[in-house]
Formats: C-alpha cells, structure tokens, sequence
C-alpha cells in the first residue's frame, strides 16, 4: 500500500502511459503490473536528488553498476505478508556471492514509517534499500518530490544476471518499468504480482454446498444463507484494513460504470465520485454492512479478522492474494484458500464479473543519498535475477514480476486461483491509482467507508464526503497533480 500525497514542484500532468493498454498487455503475460497503495506520507528532507549510482567501484562485466566490493549493504525490509525469509535466504545470499567481502545490514520492520522518517529527517543513517509497503509506508511521491529516491534507470538499463545480451527492463512483464515511474522518469520496483478478490475456505464452500455467485441477487442469497449457517457471511478490519473494502466498493463501481469511473477519481475529475456508478456501489455494500457483518470488526486489526476466518467464523473476507501466505501459520491444512471476483451489481453492467482488479504490490526503492546507492541498485538487479524471482516465488507463493518465476513452483490453491480469474478476466482488468498519488485522499476514503459499513453511513453521504475532499485536493497548488 502506498500514496503520493507530495508538496514541491508541479508535476507535468502529460500522462506518460496508456495504463489500459499496460493492462491489457500485462494480463496477456498472466501478469499486470501497477502500483499499489497505501497510508502515512514520509516526512523527508528536501534533497538535491539523484545523479548516478555513486557506487565507487570499477564497472565491469560482472559489476555493470561499479560497486564497491567491500561497501556495506544496509537493507530494509517490510516484515508483512511476505515476510521476509525471501531477503535473508535468496536475496541477501545472492548479493554476498557476488560481493563476499561486503556486510549486509538486515532489518525487518513492521511499520516502514514510524521507522525509517527520522533516518530519513536525519540524513545520517540513509538505508540502501527499502520494501515501502504495509499500512505505514513512507509517501513514495512525497519522497520523489523531495530528491530522496534514486532514478532506477541504470537499473533497468544494466544487463541482466542471466543473460549479458539482455537488458534487466527486458526480461521483466511489461508495463512493470512505467508502473513503478513518475513522470516518466522510473523510481520504484514493484516486485510481486497481485490479484485483488473475495477470498473464501474452498472446503468451508465445498462442505456446506454453497456455490461462488457472479449476481448481486446470488450473492445476496449466499450472504443470507452463510448467516443462517451461524458465520458471519462478510468481514474485514475497519482499524487497519479499510483499504481492503474501499477498494471493493470501488470495484464495483468501475463495473458498473467502466473503468472510466476510476481514471476520473484518479484525474481529480468534478463530480467523478458523486457519479451514479460510485452511489449505486456504495448503496449495495453498505447494505452488507448494515445485515451481513459484525460490527466489533471496526476495532480489530487485518490479522484479527482473518485468523477468524480461519477458524471458520468468517466467511468472506475481502483482500489481496498475498493474503494465502499472510495466514500461512494459522490456515488449516484443508482450508483451500480460494478467491471470487467481486459479482455483478446490475444486469447492465459494463464489465463483466469476472473482471477484476490487478497490480503489482511490494514497492522497494533505493535512496538517492544512500551510502551505497550502486549497491542498492545492484541488490534489485539480483531480485530481478531467475534464481532471486523462483526463490521468492517459492517462498511466498507469490509470482515476482520477472517473466517465468513461477516456473516449477506449486503456488498453492489460493494463488493458483487469483491467477486463474485473472486469466479468466482477459482484458477485463483494471486497475486505481488516487490511493498512490493522494495519501490524504485514501486517508479520507478509508474513514469515509468505515463510516458507511459499520457506523450506517449512506451511500449520498460518502460520496459527497469523497468528492468534496477531492475538490479540496484539486484546489490545493502545493499538491503535485498526477493524471492517467
């Protein structure tokens, strides 16, 4: 999760993308890669930015970055739903070989922010490699105005480990380069596909005899039958994980209306979340909200309410696919993770119910004053490598975005399944951006939708709370404006 909420220099408002066609091609690939979002902004010292890779070695064959064979390595990882054995049994291992007399620095953390802000403030204790991700990650597009990331085209531009003959952009989905850049100009790495759904006990379905509906109607009717079942049908953590439902109120609504209903919140655009597609969502799902869950959710963290879920408490639970190995340690040998697309609302919506929402999650970055910037550069180059993608693949069970990582690789059934429905959705795929670009916005959103699920909010309610905080957003010239 991340957000771009920034205060600087106007960004050119030429959109550097067509992100549709991006999906599209990614999707062909069983992949789409674009960023994902997020919560607290960073509180970074302005720099003079990024110039080079200040690496301090010679450049070679073998070292096409030039780092300094004995520089030391400082790492940072965000200890999430990908844990981080990926870091200290692939990655950092790779980096050591080819750099054995360097250190490597590991750290694990839980909130990116809260630790990282004063080293950043600082300036003294800069890190050379960061997993921006969880619910308190730093503001990527605050730090982008600020000078503090490094530009990863020396990155993408180097060849790859495996093959000198290609260039790292080269052997990644496409899209991944743009999806990671700001005003065309790239400055993260989204590493790990992601697939965004309902997710579901395959056995808990299979036992009861219930069936994955694609109506509203059906749905409704599974929601009321898993209630007389004596589960709470519908649930997610209004304390940390309100961007798990906003974004499947939004889902909604880019079915209903089409995916332009997202690109006009993107773009700011006047009266794009009072559109009739956004109220008609908000109505259905505050109906879930007002029948279908339980209302001490609102106080409970993500991991609270999934470890419910589990123990088949709850039966539908609204998230990303890295969420099988998230709850790895507390899932039932034969629970069977399984994800549904989000069903149709309307008879006449525009897209499908198999369409779904898809990006590319983990964002990691090197800092533009890091002390071994070549080496942070050098550590991604090794993550983008074949053995550092199948290794992840295999430790997480979740597919990087380097072509054929998941090659020889048993994803389990959960991902198994988002894979599938993103196959199944085709060109049916979108994806939203507001949340990376406008930190206050998501902030908003997040409050404004637990207000409507838990607290019997109204759908005219949310939408002109949403809308008014937009216009406020649009108004403001010390924001950086973003479009697609």
């Amino acid at each position: 999760m991340s957000e771009a909420r920034v205060a600087g220099t106007p960004a050119d408002p030429t959109p550097n993308l067509d992100r549709r066609s991006l999906l599209r091609n990614a999707a062909a690939v069983g992949l789409v890669a674009l960023p994902g979002a997020g919560l607290l902004s960073a509180c970074a010292t302005s720099g003079s930015g990024d110039s080079g890779t200040s690496g301090g070695g010679k450049k070679t064959a073998t070292n096409p970055l030039g780092v300094k064979e004995d520089a030391p390595l400082d790492v940072v990882i965000f200890n999430g739903g990908y844990g981080d054995k990926y870091a200290t049994e692939a990655h950092e291992p790779l980096y050591k070989k080819e750099f054995p007399k360097a250190t490597v620095k590991h750290e694990a953390v839980t909130d990116v922010g809260k630790t990282l802000q004063p080293r950043f403030s600082s300036g003294t204790s800069v890190p050379d490699v960061v997993d921006n991700s969880g619910s308190g990650l730093m503001d990527f597009g605050a730090l982008v105005a600020d000078g503090q990331m490094a530009d990863l085209t020396p990155l993408w531009d180097a060849p790859s480990v495996d093959d000198p003959n290609k260039k790292v952009r080269d052997i990644v989905v496409p899209g991944t380069v743009d999806t990671g850049s700001f005003n065309g100009k790239p400055f993260v790495l989204y590493y790990v596909s992601t697939v965004f759904g309902l997710w579901y006990s395959g056995k808990l379905f299979k036992d009861k005899g219930w069936t994955v509906p694609t109506t509203w109607d059906d749905f409704l009717k599974l929601l009321d039958d898993i209630k007389k079942a004596g589960l709470t049908p519908f649930g997610y953590a209004g304390a940390n994980a309100a961007y798990y439902m906003w974004n499947v109120i939004l889902t909604s609504a880019a079915k209903i209306g089409g995916p332009d209903v997202l690109k006009a919140i993107d773009n700011l655009e006047d009266g794009a979340w009072t559109a009739p597609a956004v109220k008609q969502a908000a109505t259905a799902w505050a109906e879930v909200g007002a029948k279908y869950t339980d209302k001490a959710f609102l106080g409970l963290k993500h991991t609270d309410v999934q470890l419910q879920q589990n123990q088949y408490k709850v039966a539908l639970y609204p998230s990303g696919d890295w969420l099988p190995n998230e709850q790895s340690k507390d899932t039932p040998s034969d629970f069977q993770y399984q994800m549904m697309p989000t069903p149709s609302v309307t008879s006449s919506d525009k897209l499908p119910a198999n369409a779904v929402r898809a990006t590319a999650g983990e964002g990691f970055f090197v800092p533009a004053h890091a002390p071994n910037k070549a080496g942070g550069l050098e550590y991604l180059r090794q993550m983008l490598s074949k053995k550092g993608a199948n290794e992840f693949t295999k430790l997480t069970k979740s597919p990087a975005v380097t072509v054929g990582s998941a090659e020889g690789v048993d994803l389990g059934p959960g991902v198994n399944s988002s894979q599938a429905a993103l196959k199944a959705a085709g060109s049916n795929v979108f994806n939203i951006f507001f949340d990376g670009w406008y930190a206050e916005l998501d902030k908003e959103c997040r409050t404004a939708t637990n207000e409507l699920f838990f607290n019997g909010g109204t759908a005219d309610a949310f939408c002109t709370r949403m809308q008014k905080k937009a216009d406020a957003i649009k108004a403001d010239s010390s924001v950086t404006k973003f479009h697609r």
